[in-house]
């Protein structure tokens, strides 16, 4: 169950807003959207005209929501080893900070120097900042340095080395420190630099630097190791990663909390949500942590003091491991331990219980955020707003768009995009239009993927003409990329709309970005629209576009024109798709196979399986499916069973669709023995028969009168409730074929009561029972009921209608006369069937056999 957040407020000593400042949309992070472009549309006042108005327009990258724990801005527990680093170590982040000095020679004037340099460089104090500048704007180190030659502490060394913004100026800056034998380098020196050199990815400088440290006798420390595992993982280099660790456990060096916290991510990035966790509780074991020797049931042991970044990474990781409970579990236990829970802490766990569906815990933790006066950033408010309409709850993701602006957040990007795409979808035309206009006025960017999904709104709501306007607003800006084009083909041709599609590829082609995106989509359009001819012209017309044809160019054209029942032409490509080499399995070839089966072309089907053969393409269990079932259909016992050798020769398990064909072909032939041995691998193999192969041996075991099997069968399908119409008509068939009239009449009224008789196989089964078992009122009763289901009788009905007449007296003469007049006249052929019947049974042409009237029966339908 979900732990039931209790916290006491008593034990903050501080309150802090993390709340983040409203971006600047003059920053290089927010996108700029140009002013319309003149003589390309008509100005008008209405703000719907004007949200489809030219804009320029600069694809951007889609941004996600993906929940990742942040910095913390708690400093961890001052740590010796650390030296300058105790803000905790993620924080090193090469910024580029280089201010334009221009040339300098000769003595630095300090108060220049502070009027360029930047903000952080100033902060540091003292003759930092002159110093940056100098080595920023001076490339001769000796002459950069002078000013400051034998003076520099190594404190002040470290943040020369971390400020530098080039590796190779960094890493030159390091080699003039090693040559100068007044400046000693120690093992934070080389921290930094394993950071700088990592995050370059230059790891053969980082080896060497590894290298030389133990050359020098410099003995790594924990944050040694730590940032090693951290570039390396950073890097994508896990295993590289995991080799550091191995080589600092080997130093009997236990990870400290940030090492621990380095590790735990790199498992989660890699989706090794187990192993971190396992990682994290052997650390807390540790000795140095815990010394009572007594292990921990819970997420976290109670005995451990962890910080809020730590905590933040351990909710984040139980919760894309999707384990809720223990989520839940350490963020209590980080309540009781007093450790105040940052946005991000409130951002995560809002996060996973919303990803839970637990809407009701997600509006707890909102009002646990009021309660310590933890106020929402906006990342909060986009996080609601996802998981609301996730959840189709649009009103409330609405309403908290709308409590962002009253917090006085600004919306980002992510912000509307998320609430655009729930309206979208929806086709809520007015409100995406409104927030359309508002994006403008705060010149925010439209990404292409909205941009399609808004395609498609409008598409979907039936504004045809809005669509077009709202794509041209984006192509006359000249900025759509390749993908983009795609996407509005795809947009308008998966709705058949083929011309619009045609004119989005004639722009894209206008603007000379034509790729195979374009061409596959636009002939995916022509597939739905039936324009095979079209589909095909268009592919062929790729290379004299310079474009080479691609896989899934190749496999969607061959899947059109099989599944349009044009195998032949689907055959020519697939084997220019051979050629190309372009051919990595078996899909293409088994819609060509199948489509050949479908004609019943067989002869086309197995010459295209034996060309896949020779081109050493392995055939798969649903080509030999294919086969089965087509030769099973015509009852061909032996070339079925020769595929289903070959299937197994290959180490191909059988599966339930091959073993539903065996069955259907071995129930054609009259092969019991046989069905049964499938009928029964099928069971054992954990596969439920179909209703047709259950059907098929009832079949088998009533023509044998094998009841008592047939029965185990029936009770079966009743229970799972798949018997059909078949399956009982099959079962009073049995029956009466066996004499056992009580327990056929039994099966007929259950057909009746559960409105299992619609076809006229059934009508007669059930109109020859009664006519076998004397039951002359029911018969007339069911002849009716036929009549008046609209179900055509047959020669069959009339046969046994003609014996109960011949039962009750009538002469054969009398019958046959009644049989020329029905083959004269259908509806007056009826009208003396019924009427003849009703007087030898003694019913009224309108009463049932429980004496009751019904309606009048039309004849009409039946002339």
């Amino acid at each position: 169950m979900f732990v039931k957040f209790q916290l006491d407020t008593s034990c903050f000593n501080l309150v802090c807003s993390t709340k983040t400042s409203p971006p600047n949309i003059n920053g290089a992070s927010v996108s700029v959207s140009i002013p319309p472009l003149e003589k390309l549309e008509t100005a008008t006042k209405n703000k719907h005209h004007k949200l489809l108005e030219t804009k320029k327009f600069d694809g951007v990258r889609k941004q996600g929501l993906d929940n990742q724990p942040e910095p913390s801005n708690q400093t961890l527990e001052k740590n010796p080893d650390r030296e300058g680093m105790e803000k905790p170590r993620e924080r090193f982040k090469l910024v580029n900070k280089r201010g334009n000095f221009g040339s300098v020679s000769g003595k630095i004037v300090e108060d220049k120097m502070h009027a360029k340099c930047s903000t952080k460089w100033v902060s540091y104090g003292g003759c930092i900042p002159a110093i940056l500048g100098a080595l920023d704007s001076v490339r001769d180190l000796d002459e950069a340095l002078k000013p400051w030659a034998e003076k520099l502490s190594n404190k002040e060394r470290s943040i020369i080395l971390k400020e530098q913004s080039s590796w190779e100026r960094a890493l030159e800056i390091f080699e003039w420190f090693k040559r100068k034998q007044c400046y000693e380098l120690n093992v934070i020196h080389y921290n930094i630099m394993f950071r700088i050199l990592g995050k370059a990815h230059k790891w053969g400088c980082v080896e060497r630097l590894w290298n030389e440290m133990s050359f020098r006798g410099i003995e790594p420390i924990n944050s040694t190791y730590g940032t090693l595992i951290d570039v390396y993982s950073k890097g994508g280099m896990k295993q590289q990663a995991l080799c550091w660790l191995g080589k600092m456990n080997k130093q009997g060096m236990v990870p400290d909390e940030v090492t621990m916290g380095i590790v735990v991510q790199l498992y989660k990035k890699a989706g090794e949500f187990r192993k971190a966790e396992e990682f994290f509780k052997k650390w807390s074991l540790n000795g140095s942590l815990r010394h009572d020797g007594s292990e921990s049931t819970g997420a976290v042991g109670s005995d451990v003091h962890l910080s809020s970044y730590t905590y933040n990474t351990l909710i984040d990781t139980y919760g894309k491991a999707g384990q809720l409970r223990e989520a839940s579990e350490t963020f209590e236990l980080m309540l009781r331990e007093g450790i105040f829970p940052t946005t991000v802490t409130f951002n995560t766990m809002i996060h996973i219980c919303g990803n839970h569906g637990r809407l009701k815990e997600v509006a707890s933790l909102m009002k646990k955020m009021e309660e310590v006066k933890c106020l929402p950033d906006t990342r909060t408010y986009n996080i609601l707003i996802s998981l609301h309409a996730k959840y189709d709850d649009i009103k409330m993701a609405a309403e908290y768009f709308a409590k962002m602006k009253e917090a006085r957040l600004e919306p980002d990007p992510v912000s509307y995009r998320t609430l655009l795409y729930a309206y979208s979808i929806r086709q809520m035309v007015s409100e995406a239009e409104d927030l359309i206009h508002e994006m403008d006025e705060r010149h925010l960017k439209i990404d292409e993927y909205t941009q399609s999904a808004l395609t498609r709104m409008y598409i979907d709501a039936g504004m045809l003409e809005n669509s077009w306007l709202w794509f041209r607003r984006f192509h006359l800006a000249g900025n759509m990329s390749s993908e983009g084009y795609s996407a509005n083909i795809d947009a308008f041709g998966e709705r058949g709309h083929v011309s619009e599609a045609e004119n989005v590829f004639l722009c894209c082609q206008e603007r000379k970005i034509l790729t195979v995106l374009e061409f596959n989509v636009m002939i995916k359009a022509y597939g739905i629209a039936k324009s095979y001819d079209k589909a095909c012209w268009l592919f062929d017309s790729m290379q004299s576009h310079g474009v080479v044809p691609d896989k899934c160019g190749y496999s969607s054209l061959i899947q059109i024109l099989a599944s349009a029942d044009l195998p032949h032409m689907a055959k020519r490509y697939l084997k220019k798709m051979q050629e190309a080499g372009l051919v990595s399995d078996c899909i293409p070839y088994c819609a060509v196979i199948s489509s050949f089966v479908k004609l019943g072309e067989l002869e086309m089907a197995e010459g295209l399986y034996n060309e896949m053969i020779q081109s050493k393409v392995e055939p798969d269990v649903v080509v030999y499916g294919v086969l089965i079932n087509a030769f099973a259909d015509i009852g061909s016992v032996i070339e079925a069973t020769r595929y289903v050798n070959e299937m197994k020769s290959v180490g191909l398990p059988g599966n339930a669709v091959i073993y539903n064909s065996l069955i259907k072909l071995y129930t054609k032939v009259g092969y019991l023995k046989e069905a049964q041995e499938v009928y029964e691998l099928l069971h054992s193999s954990g596969l439920r028969p179909d209703v047709y192969s259950s059907n098929c041996m009832i079949d088998l075991y009533s023509e044998r009168s094998m009841v008592s099997q047939a029965e185990v069968i029936f009770e079966n399908l009743k229970q799972n409730g798949d018997a059909n119409e078949f399956t009982y008509a099959m079962m009073l068939c049995m029956y009466k074929r066996n004499g056992r009239f009580e327990e056929a009449t039994h099966i007929a009224r259950q057909m009746r009561e559960q409105g299992l008789l619609t076809d006229l196989l059934s009508y007669n089964n059930i109109l020859g029972l009664y006519a076998m078992d004397g039951r002359f009122r029911e018969a007339v009763s069911i002849f009716k009921e036929m009549v008046n289901a609209c179900i055509q009788p047959d020669d069959s009905t009339f046969k046994s209608l003609g014996s109960i007449l011949v039962k009750c007296g009538v002469p054969k003469r009398a019958v046959n006369r009644l049989q020329v007049t029905r083959r004269k006249d259908v509806q007056s052929g009826l009208q003396s069937w019924m009427a003849t019947l009703s007087s030898v049974v003694g019913m009224d042409e309108d009463e049932d056999e429980d004496g009751n009237h019904d309606d009048e029966v039309e004849f009409d339908d039946y002339a």
